[in-house]
């Protein structure tokens, strides 16, 4: 495929070096898919996504060695010329053959549809049940964190795009969640966490704990700042492609850790 870097003058209604000119008629153009998704929350982008495709036909059509027919015949098939942009960015753009007198079809990117899809999702930070602001911890006593499970805090959380007749379906699901603890420790847990119950005693949360030895008496308002972030894994396909994307999202807490004060 010839792309415009190829030919700098291209949709600028000049002639070219291979000899024909691009006239950007109003009866010659065509435009493509666009569509809008809304903003995400929990730290990402706010929002939305637009992407705008215009196609100019080419006229006089260029002769047939031209490299952006790929061997199609000139006799049968118009060129068009293409660019896209998303959210006023310029996109990848080049030129497309199709039946003449036939309308050019949008050209779409399915991984922009599936960033699109995502957007459209509430995708939010960790929902804490554990450790708990208004919670009293102890030094050297295990502490067990987890997470509640929903939709939008961990998933599964699906959602699709359509444009120019391919739609997109996108899912994601939480796959780590690493806690920053406050006193320079980090803890990944590869799943939500398991909640404890007053049958464990003193025992270590089997999938995701951490022990303090110091307190946060010295902190900043006597309580260390916990912070969970999560990393969301998101598979998508459509459009005769897939593949995977990335989100990540944060949520903090205020965790006061204490000593036990041995009466004589």
């Amino acid at each position: 495929m010839a792309h415009a870097g190829d030919n700098p003058d291209v949709g600028a209604g000049k002639c070219q070096i291979i000899k024909f000119c691009v006239e950007a008629g109003a009866g010659d153009e065509t435009d493509g898919s666009s569509g809008q998704a809304g903003g995400s929350q929990g730290g990402r982008n706010s929002g939305g996504t637009t992407v705008e495709c215009k196609y100019t036909k080419v006229d006089p059509k260029p002769p047939a060695e031209f490299p952006a027919w790929n061997g199609a015949d000139p006799k049968k098939n118009d060129l068009y010329f293409y660019g896209c942009t998303n959210n006023g960015q310029d996109q990848p753009d080049g030129f497309v053959v199709v039946p003449e007198g036939q309308p050019p079809v949008p050209q779409v990117n399915p991984r922009e549809l599936a960033q699109r899809a995502v957007d459209s999702m509430t995708l939010l930070g960790p929902d804490i049940a554990s450790p708990r602001t208004a919670g009293k911890y102890t030094v050297g006593v295990p502490m067990w964190m987890w997470v509640n499970q929903s939709a939008t805090t961990y998933g599964p959380n699906s959602a699709s795009a359509s444009a120019g007749g391919t739609t997109v379906t996108a899912t994601a699901k939480v796959s780590k969640i690493v806690w920053s603890m406050g006193d320079g420790a980090s803890v990944t847990c590869n799943g939500p966490g398991t909640p404890y119950t007053s049958s464990e005693g003193m025992a270590q949360s089997p999938t995701c704990g951490h022990v303090y030895s110091t307190t946060s008496a010295n902190a900043q308002n006597g309580k260390f700042p916990v912070t969970a972030t999560s990393t969301w894994t998101i598979n998508w396909q459509g459009g005769g492609q897939a593949g995977q994307l990335t989100e990540v999202r944060q949520t903090n807490v205020q965790v006061a850790v204490g000593e036990v004060q041995v009466v004589r």
